[in-house]
């Protein structure tokens, strides 16, 4: 029987989050720990310059408790500063394209409410692995080589950067300044971090449009979680300002379709894409900071409004609906289980890869562009102004059966994270297909669906030629690619079935690991 489960991208911050089960913690002291240790052995995909949200469950709750650690803009940020342009976002290079770091708010918030240790304690894993070092993955080392003129001479990143040159796959590095951040938080609290070294670098790195006074008040917010029911569960999420409605809703969408029972039938795909499709379409219009919302976040997975868009979708043709989505990013989705039934989805990033240009130069972080999430258009509910939290990509879920947790679920991915969830959730929540086989089974993801254009899918290989050739007779516009893409996962999930966890690794990324003991 394995009563614990970690399933995290990296196999080092896997084992951190064992290490601490393993040593009296519980499953939100490991997710912090493990969720730390990634943002020291990856940054590529996340730090502590970044954002956190996540799930905590524990059996005989009627619903989980929901965590939002997402920074708000800084009080000297506003549209005049930014250079003409005819852009509808942030540049990236800009400093108004970073937010407070909230992950370390998070920390706080996840530590003071549910730990068994110590912040302390749970950091010591991740200030081990930057002291003692690791080694560079593939992915790593191809992210800090293709960013080289943007990071090469940024003191926040030096130790990627030996003599100059990218590191490479299998050198082992170290990042003493940032294990000097984490012995700081360890030691001295909150105000080590957003008052302290870490703060004041922080502040220089963006000329002054985030201030010390910004970091004063926390981050982290405790709030309400949104929730729908599918399949017999109930699929939670973070409401706005996430995206992370979307992938449950395709999931309630896509059950109201009837779809055919059969995984290898072409209709089910096609039902799956149109699903996702009938509501993506008004993202950037719904998912803003919570205080300038258009529409309640409770309404967002109100029955009846799900139903208008599963009555929109057309089984035959693929539809039309007005609105272009995004790219992927730097993100690490986490999932962990104990013994005692608590159960953790948690989520943390940078964004867009390694985050924005600048870095807390003396602190050994880069700070994240989720600022690039705002808009730039007058009076729309996600105009950047100072003091408001962007829309968000993160888009974890926890799945609840009555008042036990039941499965996590959540990915990388930036925009397409919900496509990647209901697909997933497709095959082995829906369709009770073996974790293994949901995911490595080929995923797809839409490029774009601006006003009337053709619905243009790019679908990894292992697609059988029936169900491609059907889903072009359907209107699909279909680009085949030769590989699976390490952007579309790696995917996390956990499956809790009374004492015992399940869980499997994505092929599409080379550290990932589950962790069942």
């Amino acid at each position: 029987m394995t009563s614990n489960a970690v399933a995290t991208p990296h196999h080092l911050s896997a084992e951190a989050g064992r290490h601490i089960l393993m040593n009296g913690g519980n499953a939100v002291d490991a997710a912090i720990a493990s969720v730390a240790a990634q943002g020291v052995v990856a940054p590529e995909t996340s730090g502590i310059g970044g954002d956190l949200f996540a799930l905590i469950h524990r059996p005989g709750w009627e619903k989980p408790v929901a965590l939002n650690a997402s920074g708000r803009s800084g009080s000297k940020v506003s549209v005049a500063i930014l250079p003409d342009s005819d852009e509808t976002v942030v540049p990236r290079d800009h400093p108004s394209a970073v937010t407070i770091p909230g992950c370390v708010d998070g920390f706080v918030a996840l530590s003071d409410e549910f730990s068994a240790l110590d912040l302390g304690d749970a950091l010591a894993p991740a200030i081990e692995l930057a002291r003692s070092g690791f080694e560079v993955s593939t992915e790593q080392a191809a992210a800090f080589s293709k960013m080289a003129a943007v990071y090469q001479d940024n003191p926040a990143v030096a130790d990627f950067y030996p003599n100059g040159q990218p590191v490479a796959r299998g050198d082992v590095i170290t990042r003493l300044d940032l294990a000097a951040t984490f012995e700081s938080l360890a030691n001295s609290g909150r105000d080590a971090f957003y008052r302290g070294r870490a703060g004041e670098d922080i502040v220089e790195a963006v000329g002054g449009l985030i201030t010390l006074d910004d970091m004063e008040s926390s981050q982290a917010e405790w709030i309400d979680p949104i929730g729908v029911d599918v399949a017999g569960l109930t699929a939670w999420t973070i409401p706005p300002n996430s995206q992370g409605y979307l992938g449950p809703a395709t999931l309630s969408v896509f059950e109201m379709l009837e779809p055919p029972e059969d995984p290898e039938n072409p209709l089910r795909r096609h039902l799956l894409i149109e699903a996702y499709r009938s509501l993506a379409w008004e993202r950037n219009d719904l998912v803003a900071d919570p205080d300038h919302l258009a529409l309640p976040a409770d309404l967002l997975l109100d029955r009846g409004r799900l139903e208008r868009a599963a009555a929109r979708v057309s089984i035959s043709r693929s539809g039309v609906w007005p609105q272009s989505m995004g790219t992927t990013s730097g993100t690490a989705y986490l999932c962990i289980a104990d013994s005692s039934g608590m159960a953790v989805s948690i989520i943390q990033s940078n964004y867009r890869g390694t985050g924005s240009p600048f870095g807390a130069a003396r602190s050994g972080f880069l700070l994240q562009d989720r600022g690039r999430g705002f808009s730039l258009t007058p009076g729309h509910p996600n105009e950047l102004a100072p003091g408001k939290r962007p829309l968000h990509t993160l888009s974890p879920t926890l799945w609840t059966e009555g008042t036990s947790p039941n499965w996590l679920l959540g990915t990388r991915g930036g925009s397409v994270q919900p496509q990647l969830v209901a697909q997933v959730g497709a095959d082995a929540i829906l369709g009770g297909a073996e974790l293994e086989t949901a995911q490595s089974a080929p995923r797809w993801t839409i490029i774009d669906f601006g006003p009337y254009s053709e619905p243009r899918l790019t679908v990894e290989p292992g697609m059988s030629d029936a169900t491609l050739t059907d889903l072009r007779s359907r209107g699909h516009v279909i680009e085949e690619l030769d590989a699976l893409q390490p952007g579309w996962g790696p995917v996390s999930l956990i499956e809790l079935v009374g004492d015992t966890r399940h869980s499997a690794t994505d092929p599409r990324v080379d550290t990932t690991a589950a962790l069942l003991f």
